[in-house]
Formats: C-alpha cells, structure tokens, sequence
C-alpha cells in the first residue's frame, strides 16, 4: 500500500496532466465525465476520487479522529 504522501504525489501528477491537456486541448465536460477508452481522462474520476479518500482516511487514523 502506498503512504499518504505517494497517494498525494500522485494525485499532484494527475492534475498536472490533466491541466496539460487542457491546455492543450481545450476543457469538454462530456469527455471529462465520459472520456474515451485509452485517452488521459479515461478512469481519472474514480482513481482521483478512490486516492482522495485514501488519503482523508489515513490523515483521520493519524489523528485518531473518525470521518
């Protein structure tokens, strides 16, 4: 499992991508909530969200606090 700051990493690297494409490409909701299979938005939501959470969960265990 990874630790809470290579979840946070890798959170930070996908927002890079993300802000590259759409700088290059310009933003498009539809592609963003329904991206094409293989594009760098494909499974982005759900990957970002699931290291979110990940992330919450191990700050609360540090502080013994419950969500």
């Amino acid at each position: 499992m990874s630790t809470k700051q290579e979840k946070i990493q890798q959170m930070l690297d996908m927002q890079k991508k993300f802000i590259e494409n759409e700088q290059k490409n310009g933003f498009d909701a539809k592609k963003y909530y329904t991206p094409e299979s293989g594009s760098v938005l494909d499974g982005y939501i759900d990957t970002y969200d699931e290291l979110a959470v990940d992330v919450m969960n191990d700050a609360h265990g540090e502080r013994g606090s419950k969500r």
